[in-house]
């Protein structure tokens, strides 16, 4: 029996839970899975005043010991990757093995970065007579970090990991449709010894809670992974007090076949990566352009692959690509499908919703499409 664990906020090294609550759907039954709790200004305060006492009780943590501390939140989410895994898949959709497989690669930001902790080398830049430029790296001070949907777990693990190696704290909102995977990663350094206040979770709405954070003295640095309009917008919330970003946006991954590759392997690994996580990747590719020698032969088989895609719920075994993680996805898809066959696209294989009941679509290929349809221009 897979159980899905309870969403709370995590607020100065303890869990807590809220009044108001926000649906978590399985993706492939449409059942309401859990309630993820929605943080008030009061929380949101605690959080801010979490981070500042942890901050300055984490920058003086030996990197050595924050290291190790690191890792070994590292081994136990290795340990526990099934269950981890497990979790994703319910909330969010994608095949257990993949689920999996982001288990691991969390774990794999975390090692590396423990590593780079050691690593916050200076620099002796020579200068006049008798005088010498020292640099020295410091920790910048809490960061607001706000992580998607599609990767519950590897996308945290990637702010939390390198916020904690720097020897900075983290206010961490991380997406309300999937939750767990923040949460274990939580739940794995508070089992570790990580001191209150370094590491924080919250959730609740998005527009209101980054407008809360970024605006905030405590703040001193925004991480965000998400669409490039929402990232637009947040940097301009920093940027009216001067809060330093980094910001990793959408992607529409354009393809180039040329004339003397491989055609037959091109268009299979192709297909097998533009159906990984059903094409909810920043990396995933989405536009082909194909040498006109080589056209037909690339179409005819990124086709054939494409529609032999096994799709199904992600614990079924077997299962090569599940549904869409949201209602909004869907809805996404179906109206670029449309307007890309509007404009004179034609579909190769796929392009319809799969039954009635879960966010399936059929594995899908475009041939033909105009420059002006909107698939060419925005990320699917």
């Amino acid at each position: 029996m897979v159980t899905y664990p309870e969403p709370k906020l995590y607020i100065d090294g303890a869990w807590r839970t809220t009044g108001e609550g926000l649906p978590i759907v399985d993706p492939a039954t449409e059942a309401v899975i859990g309630q993820v709790p929605v943080a008030s200004a009061a929380d949101l305060d605690d959080a801010l005043a979490a981070a500042t006492v942890g901050f300055e009780a984490w920058r003086r943590t030996p990197p050595r010991d924050r290291a190790a501390l690191i890792r070994s939140a590292a081994t136990l989410l290795r340990s526990r990757q099934d269950e981890i895994a497990q979790a994703i898949t319910l909330e969010h959709g994608k095949p257990f093995a993949q689920a999996r497989a982001e288990v691991i690669r969390g774990a794999e930001f975390f090692e590396w970065d423990a590593g780079e902790a050691m690593r916050t080398y200076g620099r002796v830049i020579p200068s006049g007579p008798g005088v010498k430029h020292v640099v020295h790296h410091q920790p910048i001070g809490p960061v607001a970090a706000f992580s998607p949907w599609n990767f519950p777990m590897s996308q945290p693990a990637r702010k939390v990991a390198g916020a904690l190696a720097s020897g900075c704290s983290i206010i961490l909102k991380a997406a309300e449709e999937t939750p767990a995977g923040a949460m274990h990663i939580v739940q794995a350094f508070h089992d570790v010894g990580l001191p209150p206040g370094v590491l924080n979770l919250v959730f609740g709405v998005p527009a209101d809670i980054s407008q809360y954070l970024i605006v905030s003295d405590v703040i001193r640095l925004v991480a965000f992974t998400g669409s490039t309009s929402v990232g637009r917008h947040l940097t301009g919330l920093a940027a009216d007090h001067m809060t330093p970003v980094l910001m990793e946006l959408g992607g529409h991954a354009p393809v180039i076949v040329c004339e003397d590759t491989d055609v037959d392997a091109a268009a299979a690994s192709s297909a097998v990566r533009a159906m990984r996580n059903t094409g909810q990747v920043c990396t995933s590719p989405t536009r082909f352009f194909v040498h006109e020698d080589v056209y037909d032969q690339f179409l005819d088989g990124i086709t054939r692959r494409c529609a032999s895609t096994v799709v199904g719920a992600g614990m079924e075994r077997g299962v090569e690509m599940g549904p869409l993680a949201n209602d909004r996805r869907l809805a996404t898809v179906t109206d670029l499908v449309a307007d890309a066959c509007g404009t004179g696209g034609a579909l190769a294989t796929g392009g319809h919703r799969i039954g009635e009941t879960g966010y399936f679509y059929e594995p899908t290929v475009l041939a033909d499409v105009s420059d002006d349809a909107r698939i060419m221009r925005e990320e699917p």
